[in-house]
């Protein structure tokens, strides 16, 4: 049986591919939960808008350091 071998360039493309979806699951989560608060409690808004911009942020934050590390590796 004949093996499937991966080039590098191969890996780190899957590897920014897994990097991309975890930073998009965690800025949607962190949207729907930002929604989900606003709707109960309007008058919260400009609270939990700030939370949500840094937890939004922090997720692409990770996303970019998947990136970079797996062009680096």
């Amino acid at each position: 049986m004949e093996e499937l071998a991966l080039s590098g360039i191969a890996l780190d493309v899957v590897g920014f591919g897994l990097s991309a979806i975890g930073g998009g699951v965690g800025v949607g989560l962190a949207g729907l939960g930002a929604t989900q608060a606003i709707a109960r409690q309007p008058e919260m808004y400009s609270r939990i808008f700030t939370v949500f911009i840094m937890a939004a942020a922090m997720a692409e934050a990770l996303g970019l350091l998947g990136f970079v590390l797996t062009f680096i590796s």
